[in-house]
């Protein structure tokens, strides 16, 4: 009993033992940060559940057999590991090799507001004479690979240049608008489609392209139905459907502008959140 006395263990405890304990505690956080808000987070927490259960069962009952078993297994956990969660390991090393995990790389911030209008002109414009378009934001992660499928186009943002090249009478119109730092990089692009099952069958390819670029990015997707006229945004897997006006306009806003609680960072949303205003994420996880 002396040994799981707390201060018995705090007398103990060195330097170095405190640093380690800080350095795994990092490391866990790190991870679960990382996974937070994704599609694999309910997964993880399911795993997690199941293993301290079988463990805590193990070693009440003394399951000698199981625990054999669970032993032989866990050499094949770390390597399914990574092939299960290879999206979201690749956006929190691309996080943490950008230098962007505690802190954001400054923006101009009336460039985003100039930009993020004649999206939104192109949008509605596009929505009423029901002109197909598929716009991607790039984040963090880099969509270079993407780009290359399109045509370079290096130029800035406005309402015209997007209702022009997603005209029918284009040959840049069947394809993705990838927009990077505040300019349109290039248009008619491929982007992967989801293979997830959609259970609305109105949505077409454009809807299961703007789906799949954010399963496989930390992307910003924009769509507008041929069909319908109407206007969706997808992010992280989930698309939010018949967006119009202010409501359209706060969501883009919430995910793209500098500043807000779902772009910033951990440490800079606890130094910056300003009193009362909502988090983006509970308009961003709805379908």
């Amino acid at each position: 009993m002396e040994v799981w006395n707390l201060s018995w263990l705090i007398q103990r405890l060195s330097w170095p033992d405190l640093f380690d304990i800080l350095l795994v505690a990092g490391l866990f956080f790190w991870l679960f940060y990382a996974l937070k808000g994704t599609r694999a987070a309910p997964l993880v927490r399911g795993i997690t559940a199941l293993l301290v259960t079988l463990a805590l069962l193990s070693r009440i009952v003394r399951l000698r057999a199981f625990s054999w078993v669970v032993m032989q297994l866990f050499p094949a956990l770390l390597i399914a590991i990574p092939v299960i969660f290879q999206p979201e390991l690749r956006r929190a090393l691309s996080r943490l090799g950008r230098g962007r995990f505690f802190y954001l790389v400054p923006q101009h911030e009336e460039s985003s507001e100039k930009m993020l209008t004649a999206v939104l002109t192109a949008a509605h414009q596009m929505a009423t004479h029901k002109v197909g378009a598929l716009i991607v934001f790039e984040r963090d992660i880099g969509l270079q690979d993407y780009v290359e499928t399109g045509v370079p186009v290096d130029a800035q943002v406005t309402a015209e240049l997007l209702t022009t090249i997603f005209d029918h009478h284009t040959i840049l119109h069947d394809g993705a608008v990838i927009i990077r730092d505040n300019r349109v990089a290039a248009a008619a692009c491929v982007m992967p489609l989801t293979t997830a099952f959609l259970s609305d069958r109105h949505l077409g390819l454009r809807h299961r392209a703007a789906i799949g670029t954010t399963e496989e990015s930390d992307a910003i997707t924009v769509v507008v139905s041929e069909e319908r006229g109407n206007i969706s945004v997808a992010h992280n897997g989930r698309i939010i459907r018949d967006l119009r006006g202010q409501r359209l306009e706060s969501i883009l806003k919430a995910f793209l502008m500098p500043g807000q609680p779902e772009t910033a960072p951990f440490f800079q949303r606890w130094r910056r959140r300003e009193p009362g205003r909502p988090s983006a994420g509970t308009e961003g996880e709805r379908r």
